[in-house]
């Protein structure tokens, strides 16, 4: 089969390779990819920006397609069956935190930049009709993202989110659910055109946080601060976020982009904020967030849909910051 194997640590080390099909051992199946979508992670595995890297390896943890074939033990019912993938292998038995085996799809184990993939029958939801190809393997990874961290979070109907850097998948997701559960969506962007794209995606107020007042101006104009923030940005952004949440508020953080935070620790026990961090998520909300899209008849936003073969520029857009939503590779039809 083709795969996307990264050989060495080096973007431009991504080459595609005929590798040996995949094998299901018992209680795995083989799911033949229709499409995959990329995320920071794979960007910073092939710079050697991440912990215990593991190489050659086939990158990507996003993707759907359909069960061809069964290992031992397996429901004869998901042959054929169209299907999304779940990301994480071996959260383990604690809902709050992931085990000490807990990995994601993609390094150390081969992932989904390939023709066929191997994973446990466990890992396997069946793909929302309403939800093409692209877009099922674009809410994998960001979807359960968003998802913990509005769960965590405690988003109510009627709050007001501060959803800061929107384009990127996880920002993205986290605007689409907290309006279809009845927020009201603040965000910010350095780009005036993605800015656009999220007030047509129902974003009530977007301020450009280049301008060195960006938080003045939000709170001028959303009226009053936000009750959650929800951020994948670190550095200044999350020290202005406990600035800006309401008192009692909610501050999650699921990434840092721009790095360390300096944070003025008595912003938090003054205004008794409650700060949370969270990453990925268990089986049973990852289910529960198919189960929310397909019920609302959601959709991920792609951003773009290239061939398997340009996966290194497909990498390279997101390295640039230049995506609005998820960069999806198209593996066969």
């Amino acid at each position: 089969m083709r795969a996307i194997v990264l050989t060495s640590i080096d973007p431009l080390c991504l080459q595609e390779q005929n590798v040996p099909a995949p094998t299901p051992g018992p209680g795995q199946v083989v799911v033949s990819l229709r499409a995959a979508a990329l995320n920071h992670r794979d960007l910073w595995i092939t710079k050697g920006q991440y912990s215990g890297i593991r190489l050659p390896v086939v990158l990507g943890s996003d993707g759907a397609g359909v069960v061809t074939a069964l290992g031992e033990g397996v429901s004869s019912a998901w042959l054929g069956s169209e299907v999304i993938i779940y990301p994480s292998l071996e959260w383990g038995p604690d809902p709050e935190v992931p085990g000490p085996a807990h990995r994601i799809l993609g390094m150390p184990d081969d992932g989904t930049l390939a023709e066929q993939v191997v994973v446990p029958e466990a890992n396997l939801v069946r793909k929302p009709a309403h939800l093409s190809w692209e877009e099922a393997a674009a809410l994998p990874l960001a979807g359960l993202t968003a998802y913990r961290a509005l769960r965590r979070g405690r988003l109510r109907p009627g709050e007001t989110v501060l959803v800061p850097g929107i384009g990127g998948g996880v920002s993205t997701m986290v605007m689409l659910l907290a309006r279809h559960l009845g927020a009201r969506v603040l965000v910010t962007s350095g780009s005036a055109d993605k800015l656009r794209r999220a007030a047509a995606l129902g974003a009530e107020v977007g301020v450009c946080h280049t301008e060195p007042d960006w938080d003045a101006q939000l709170l001028a104009r959303a009226g009053r601060p936000p009750d959650l923030v929800v951020d994948g940005a670190g550095g200044d952004t999350f020290a202005r976020a406990l600035a800006l949440v309401r008192p009692g508020g909610r501050v999650v953080t699921y990434g840092a982009t721009l790095g360390p935070a300096r944070v003025e620790v008595r912003r938090i026990f003054w205004k008794q904020l409650d700060v949370l961090g969270t990453t990925m998520g268990t089986p049973a909300e990852f289910r529960q967030m198919v189960a929310l899209v397909e019920a609302g008849g959601l959709r991920p936003v792609v951003d773009t849909t290239l061939p398997l073969a340009e996966t290194a520029s497909a990498l390279q857009r997101l390295d640039r910051g230049e995506q609005m939503g998820k960069v999806v590779l198209r593996i066969s039809s």
